[in-house]
């Protein structure tokens, strides 16, 4: 076999323009494939990152019901014994309290409907890097009387840090929540709309504003192993019982999910579209190698040499090509999807406000998950084999006087 395998080398170099040709359509079938999937698996990974990263978490702990209308009425009292509960679980990095409502955010004339969200400043530092977001003034202090403001809703208030603005709002079950507070910094988010609408405050404020003492409307969970999202969701709500509902970011951000699996599976067709033209623009190269090949095939039969070794000498050129132009185009794919995946392409006009409506940073990093250049160089090798089919039913059908009078 070792001999057969040193024939089909060079076999394939005596006509290097014909190696050349079918290696290259292999290598470019590797190349597109890498780059147009790599830059859609980034965008997806950079949805995701943003969604999780900068405010949900992975996983969120509420009250049974009040993911329903998100009603502050509807929270649970903070005991660490739950707290507790979570973290027990294996692979949970961290758990971070919160209390939100909406509020009238009021400066002089200027008055804008907001999200507040009272939390503890340390632990948010650690779950979503609050901190980095700050671009003016300092960050919350523990029991903090302050206040963080979003970069967009302090420029339409015209505020800036050392002023105060009044929230206005209806508390817990019903009173009359108010006061002024001082702007202790200025956020700047990614995500535009969390610039025009976010508040930050300590959870102890929070609570305090909002009549609501020792109460949360959500935990939110930070997870080390994405991919064992559904397990842990499963896990958690075998603990906490059905008086608390256990959501993951996808049943929190359906319009999210559904964008990635439309924009995936449209991309899955171009994808199979390429994979067509590719496969058959090898399958004619190797068409080629066959049928032009006929008196060679002929005498390397009537000298005594058996079809089935024949066979195996096109398979191991075959596989050979196919090697070939799967490692250079990944090496050629390498440094390009490296590059955007540190530099990614910055969308503008109704590309990245379609993004952003989705609370997503408009950008297109590039993927470089490992796994992801295996399985595309396992398809490109596939089709090559698939391309094998021809020459196979070539030779097991090749007429050796046909051949000898071509």
């Amino acid at each position: 076999m070792l001999t057969i395998f040193k024939i089909a080398w060079r076999n394939l170099w005596r006509n290097k323009r014909r190696t050349l040709i079918t290696t290259a359509s292999v290598f470019f079938a590797v190349l597109l494939a890498l780059v147009m999937r790599s830059m859609q698996l980034g965008s997806y990974d950079n949805m995701v990152k943003n969604a999780v990263s900068f405010y949900t978490g992975y996983i969120q702990v509420h009250k049974a019901g009040y993911w329903e209308d998100k009603s502050i009425n509807e929270t649970f009292e903070y005991t660490k014994s739950v707290e507790d509960e979570i973290k027990s679980e294996a692979g949970i990095s961290s758990v971070t309290p919160r209390l939100e409502s909406f509020a009238l955010a009021s400066s002089g004339n200027y008055t804008k409907g907001s999200a507040v969200i009272g939390t503890d400043p340390k632990k948010e530092a650690e779950f979503t890097q609050l901190n980095k977001n700050v671009t003016q003034g300092e960050y919350l202090k523990s029991r903090d009387k302050g206040i963080l403001v979003g970069s967009k809703l302090a420029e339409y208030l015209r505020i800036k840090v050392g002023d105060s603005i009044v929230l206005y709002s209806q508390g817990y079950h019903g009173i009359t929540a108010a006061g002024e507070y001082p702007v202790r910094g200025i956020l700047d988010f990614p995500n535009p709309e969390m610039n025009k609408q976010t508040i930050y405050m300590s959870l102890s404020e929070a609570q305090y504003l909002f009549g609501a003492p020792n109460m949360l409307t959500s935990l939110a969970i930070m997870i080390d192993d994405p991919a064992e999202l559904n397990e842990k969701v499963s896990d958690l709500k075998n603990k906490l019982g059905d008086q608390y509902e256990v959501m993951d970011w996808k049943e929190m951000m359906p319009e999210l999910m559904q964008e990635i699996q439309a924009d995936n599976a449209g991309g899955i067709v171009m994808l199979a579209i390429l994979y067509v033209i590719i496969f058959f623009g090898i399958l004619g190269t190797i068409m080629m190698m066959s049928m032009e090949r006929k008196k060679e095939f002929a005498v390397m039969i009537a000298v005594g040499m058996r079809k089935v070794k024949l066979i195996a000498m096109m398979f191991f050129e075959t596989i050979i090509i196919g090697l070939l132009g799967v490692i250079i185009g990944a090496i050629a794919g390498f440094p390009i999807n490296l590059y955007f995946h540190f530099n990614p392409i910055h969308l503008s006009g109704r590309a990245a406000e379609a993004m952003e409506q989705f609370n997503v940073e408009p950008i297109i990093p590039f993927s470089m998950d490992p796994a992801y250049f295996l399985n595309q160089g396992i398809v490109v090798v596939i089709m090559t084999l698939m391309a094998f089919i021809f020459p196979l039913v070539f030779l097991i059908r090749f007429n050796v006087i046909k051949g000898m009078r071509n």
